[in-house]
């Protein structure tokens, strides 16, 4: 048995990149960009649940009326009572890092619904890298002190790349797309006996899409049972495509809006922090100063799945 490291972004002095966390007022200004399938109904939740913790959430997309069609319907999205939501507005792109949490949601190529067949997020990367290193690149130049979240695919390997762009620290950017997987798991689990473990005590490691590593249990870890779990769990995507549908709302919502709120709770969530060189998905809560991991006996043959989903990352470039 090994326990999976517990880091602080305070005191973590091994690694080349500042690691001084996001200054993250509360309530806060969120500024999303880009009102895609998945940026808009992230938006949606945010505006239906983030009330408590947000102040304004402000949106931005380069194409003509998609910003003015989102701000028109959501903030007609209301209830009659007590219920606070936060106010929407317009934001230009010049202006869309003037906030204290960032939410890059942008994509040059979303494969549609005729691809059923291989990791589609990597096919993303080589045109999604460069768009999210050049607003990483503007956050560093104006100085943004706030978060920086990545929620575009493949969120774990553009993490990497906004960092390794300069001037952001590790610890201000996040990627939000375990969360999914972790509720893909809970789906399959809620359906099938030999995985309901999973429910109560099965956890969530590692990248969204290739090198995910769940676990049926910790503590009754079955390694067969938690490898079949997590390839059903990587092909729910590809499931859903089969069907003739893309698949973004669990993802928007899980991984995004939900994931997001409670980490600006400090409350525990599946999301990308820094470590060991790479991006990589935990369970993990914002503290004062820093970021807690939890912190978890893990039985070998975990824990080598681990280190190899680690590995892979740090392959990527």
């Amino acid at each position: 048995m090994e326990y999976f490291p517990s880091h602080s972004f305070v005191n973590c002095d091994r690694h080349p990149f500042s690691a001084a966390p996001p200054v993250i007022p509360r309530p806060c200004r969120v500024h999303l960009l880009a009102l895609g399938d998945v940026g808009s109904t992230l938006a949606l939740g945010l505006r239906l649940l983030g009330g408590d913790v947000i102040s304004t959430l402000g949106i931005c997309d380069l194409r003509e009326n998609v910003p003015q069609r989102w701000e028109f319907e959501l903030n007609q999205v209301n209830a009659v009572g007590e219920g606070r939501f936060p106010a929407v507005e317009i934001v230009d792109v010049d202006d869309v890092l003037d906030c204290d949490v960032f939410l890059f949601c942008a994509s040059r190529f979303v494969p549609d619904t005729a691809v059923k067949s291989g990791d589609v997020r990597m096919a993303q990367y080589e045109l999604n890298r460069p768009l999210a290193a050049s607003y990483a690149r503007m956050a560093g130049e104006r100085g943004f002190r706030g978060m920086f979240c990545v929620v575009s695919d493949p969120v774990d390997p553009l993490c990497r790349a906004a960092l390794l762009e300069g001037g952001l620290s590790a610890g201000q950017i996040r990627g939000f797309g375990l969360g999914v997987m972790d509720a893909r798991a809970r789906y399959y689990a809620a359906r099938d006996a030999r995985f309901a473990a999973y429910l109560t005590e099965g956890r969530a490691f590692g990248p969204h899409g290739e090198g995910l590593v769940l676990a049926n249990s910790i503590d009754r870890y079955d390694d067969a049972l938690s490898r079949e779990l997590t390839e059903k769990v990587k092909r729910a995507n590809l499931d859903m495509r089969a069907l003739g549908f893309k698949p973004y709302a669990a993802p928007a919502l899980s991984s995004g809006a939900l994931s997001l709120l409670a980490c600006l709770r400090g409350e525990w969530h599946h999301s990308s922090v820094f470590m060991d060189g790479v991006y990589f998905g935990i369970r993990n809560r914002l503290v004062d100063g820093g970021i807690e991991m939890e912190r978890l006996p893990l039985p070998d043959a975990l824990l080598e799945r681990v280190r190899e989903a680690v590995e892979g990352l740090q392959a990527i470039r």
